[in-house]
């Protein structure tokens, strides 16, 4: 029996071009936290969620048409395998579909049998669904906001005796 890899895909007005430059535009849909580069071949780029963090390369770019992220390192903490992620492939097909622009997403290696399959494939739905889509269709995304690392610091009061 063959495995099937989460998968979705989006139908949208803007152009192939368009949807490239969002889907590459990280920090307006997926996460605001983020470090790196997606505009090249070989570039790396990293997206945190507090103490949950994903490295991906960059493996395959065609400009307007498809865009693979291969995952170098990951960190999700609530599962057994933290690094559950490590060598999966996030692939995006880009095409022209009855005048419309047709995004295809397939995470390669999120199936079925592995922990994090139904997690996951609801928090790609929603970012798929409703980050990317509104960013592409829109021009804003719902990206998961950057967590504040400044602490506040106590207010030290000096009282002088007189």
């Amino acid at each position: 029996m063959k495995t099937s890899d989460f998968t979705a895909t989006l139908l949208v007005d803007p152009t192939p071009e368009e949807a490239f430059k969002s889907i590459n535009s990280v920090s307006k849909w997926w996460s605001e936290d983020f470090e790196g580069s997606t505009a090249g071949l070989n570039d790396i780029f990293t997206v945190r969620f507090g103490e949950v963090f994903i490295t991906s390369k960059v493996v395959e770019l065609v400009p307007g048409r498809k865009i693979v992220w291969q995952v170098l390192d990951c960190n999700k903490p609530w599962l057994k395998n933290t690094k559950e992620w490590n060598d999966t492939k996030m692939s995006w097909e880009i095409s022209v579909k009855e005048n419309k622009t047709q995004i295809r997403f397939t995470h390669i290696g999120l199936v079925s049998e592995v922990e994090c399959f139904e997690v996951c494939s609801k928090a790609w739905s929603q970012y798929l669904q409703h980050s990317l889509l509104g960013l592409i269709t829109t021009g804003e995304g719902q990206p998961t906001p950057k967590e504040n690392k400044t602490r506040a610091t106590k207010k030290s009061e000096v009282i002088t005796a007189g």
